[in-house]
């Protein structure tokens, strides 16, 4: 239906301009944070606070959407990453900055309410499809936003880019309000509280969901590591810097948007998203796992589209696959808690992972690898989407 495919626009459109903000202050926030007197743990709490908030607010904001509807939360935090770019501009002290990333972070979670309302809109079998959209969403986020923020930077100083993302939101704002209706019935909304987490564990208590929410959490943590070594190892065997891996940044998100917005559309009806969500873990496993093996910057590029490839089926069907098992009224907080747990994976992968490439720079690839099969073993315990809910599952109570 039009109305239908325009209302999922201005979501992709929501998701998109979220990422394109994150990508904007990749290729500056080093040295914007250097030039403020941060040295490697200020720099590394900036990256760190991010996902930090991003956990507690995916979890917050995706079950104070089931209360309050979709529509309100994405327009508040669209306001308030408009809020946190501006802070990024203005920033003259590292405090600033560090209360900017802050803020950011949180309006990031908004996340889990767009796949809601994502939800909402969908029936079951076309959800992972328009799932795919938002990851979409992601890849071109993710493509766009360093070469623009490296681009504003360069002709038009430091603040530009932190100007040009939150002229970004406010006009996502604009556009969302004046078309984007409620998604959420009255009769599938619920009363709550937003500070409770024990949704969380709900989950994972769930036989159908548990094994998708390990995964959710442990593939970001293995991705996150490997995303913080990568950068060190190519610097030490082939000389790499900025430039070089911005390259290999837009190789990996024009990947991610090609196949979660046009190949996983097709492949979902022939395979199913059990199957695609199997095959995206494997692949990315064995695809981290031979870095320290490859001898080319060809070779690495040929597998980093391997591994964007398949964290392109992945996503999609993950967060489909959530939200079919998922009741009506539990869509905001099951989605919020699957996004919650990626966020923490993301903010403890870098940690523990970084420590292994200290000590042995190899084994990092190595660990993350084998970190990402053990999301695979816990992908084969997902069930096929027809299978029975059962009795005491996440919400039953």
């Amino acid at each position: 239906m039009p109305a239908a495919r325009s209302r999922l626009q201005v979501i992709f459109v929501t998701v998109l301009i979220d990422l394109i903000g994150f990508g904007i202050v990749i290729p500056i926030l080093p040295y914007y944070a250097q030039r403020l007197g941060a040295g490697g743990v200020g720099l590394g709490a900036l990256l760190g606070v991010y996902s930090l908030m991003q956990f507690v607010a995916t979890a917050v904001l995706g079950k104070l959407s089931d209360r309050v509807g979709r529509r309100p939360i994405l327009l508040v935090t669209m306001l308030v990453n408009a809020v946190g770019y501006l802070l990024f501009a203005a920033a003259h002290s590292y405090a600033v900055l560090f209360v900017a990333r802050v803020v950011s972070g949180f309006a990031g979670g908004n996340i889990s309410a767009a796949q809601a309302y994502v939800a909402d809109v969908t029936t079951p079998a076309e959800r992972s499809r328009s799932m795919g959209m938002i990851g979409a969403a992601f890849g071109i986020g993710f493509f766009v936003g360093p070469a623009l923020g490296g681009l504003a930077a360069h002709y038009l100083g430091s603040a530009a880019p932190g100007l040009v993302a939150a002229a970004l939101s406010l006009a996502n704002f604009a556009r969302a309000y004046a078309v984007l209706p409620e998604s959420l019935r009255a009769e599938h909304r619920t009363e709550r509280s937003f500070a409770d987490f024990t949704h969380v564990g709900a989950a994972l208590r769930d036989p159908r969901l548990a094994p998708l929410m390990l995964a959710w959490a442990i593939a970001p943590f293995a991705f996150a590591g490997y995303s913080v070594a990568l950068p060190l190892w190519a610097s030490v065997r082939w000389g790499w810097r900025e430039r070089e891996l911005g390259w290999l940044f837009s190789v990996i998100g024009a990947t991610a948007a090609i196949v979660q917005g046009y190949v996983f559309g097709k492949l979902a009806p022939r395979a199913g998203d059990r199957a695609l969500l199997i095959a995206g873990a494997v692949g990315m496993a064995g695809a981290i796992a031979v870095i320290p093996a490859l001898r080319s910057t060809e070779a690495l590029y040929a597998w980093t589209v391997v591994l964007a490839g398949a964290n392109g089926v992945f996503g999609p069907a993950a967060t489909g696959l959530v939200s079919v098992f998922a009741e009506p009224s539990e869509q905001g907080a099951v989605l919020g808690a699957a996004q919650a747990l990626g966020a923490l994976g993301r903010l403890l992968g870098p940690v523990a992972l970084g420590r292994v490439y200290d000590a042995w720079p190899a084994a990092a690839f190595l660990a993350a690898g084998g970190v990402m099969a053990a999301a695979a073993a816990a992908t084969l315990r997902v069930p096929k989407p027809g299978a029975a809910r059962p009795a005491h599952a996440a919400g039953d109570g």
